[in-house]
């Protein structure tokens, strides 16, 4: 007897050879436009398939779930799934599964790209130029700082956040201090030298560039907050590459205005793809549109393991990415 195929409905478009990959295993049901999902395509999708993949820009809460989903998985493409009710689609039956560990490089490379940006002032020359206002090379236009020698502060030391230690530590010659609530394992730390910091405000206080890798979890909302920006010192950056609501943004609107702390660099957003406007406004932020994970070598071995995580799934086995 031939096995009916799995009907799997995308939120967003994937990579063009992941797209073919599921096309030739399932019955695929793409998005009829390319962007950013709403909760009635969510829900509806839910209803009528067997395997949804779904992305961070698709909120799922518990009110999205129908109270008989066809959907038995929900494959998500990314690594954090704050996005998801898992509580609510284990009640419901519904498995959910990530992709960890294959963004990691990229994510730590866009970490340091901008440092980098923020540190060198990149993105007021580039507007500079593009807005055809430079005049010409002067020895006091557009000074930045060195990052060879300061000190990195890094918060949460999973894998993206010890890899950016790694290349701030060997590529640019930076100090290294963490602050991670889970024991860091030693191989994380292999090559460069780290100095472990239990109280995140001690850290806050001594370092020159912060940069957020933490997961986001009801105790890490607003971790930086009015408080903690003000215990920065004036030259320092501040970097997240995490989630945006690990960060206070109208609070860091509001230091960047007051000249609080010298520049900020994100690359992602509390109501994304909405940016507080004051962010927008301020020379000192360099803003860039959640693409930590975007290089194709990325993008492309996150739909290689959704495509693991489903076939595991459809031959009855447990996926070894399962989050809830």
């Amino acid at each position: 007897m031939t096995k009916t195929p799995l009907l799997v409905g995308l939120t967003h478009r994937l990579p063009a050879s992941i797209e073919a990959k599921l096309a030739a295993r399932h019955d695929l049901r793409l998005p009829a436009v390319e962007g950013a999902r709403s909760g009635p395509d969510v829900r509806t999708l839910l209803a009528t398939t067997d395997v949804l993949v779904c992305t961070v820009a698709d909120p799922i809460g518990a009110a999205d779930i129908p109270d008989a989903p066809r959907t038995r998985l929900i494959a998500n493409y990314g690594v954090g799934v704050n996005h998801i009710d898992l509580d609510a689609a284990r009640a419901h039956g519904i498995l959910v599964t990530n992709t960890p560990g294959v963004l990691t490089d990229a994510t730590a490379e866009l970490a340091i790209t901008l440092m980098l940006m923020v540190a060198r002032r990149a993105s007021e020359g580039e507007r500079e130029l593009r807005a055809g206002k430079w005049t010409g090379w002067a020895p006091t236009h557009l000074p930045g700082v060195a990052l060879t020698g300061r000190t990195l502060g890094i918060v949460g030391m999973g894998r993206i956040g010890s890899e950016t230690a790694r290349r701030a530590a060997c590529g640019l010659g930076m100090k290294i201090q963490y602050h991670s609530r889970s024991a860091v394992p030693a191989e994380r730390l292999a090559g460069f030298q780290a100095t472990q910091v239990t109280d995140l405000d001690q850290l806050v206080q001594a370092v020159d560039v912060l940069s957020l890798h933490c997961p986001l979890t009801p105790e890490t909302h607003h971790l930086i907050d009015g408080r903690r920006l003000a215990l920065m010192q004036p030259h320092a950056l501040l970097i997240n590459t995490a989630r945006g609501a690990v960060i206070d943004e109208p609070a860091l609107a509001a230091a960047l205005a007051r000249g609080q702390l010298a520049g900020c660099g994100l690359d992602v957003y509390e109501q994304e793809p909405a940016v507080h406007p004051g962010l927008l406004g301020s020379e000192r932020a360099v803003l860039l549109p959640h693409m930590g994970s975007a290089t194709i070598e990325a993008r492309t071995a996150m739909g290689e393991l959704v495509l693991e995580n489903i076939a595991a799934w459809e031959r009855g086995e447990r996926p070894r990415n399962t989050v809830n």
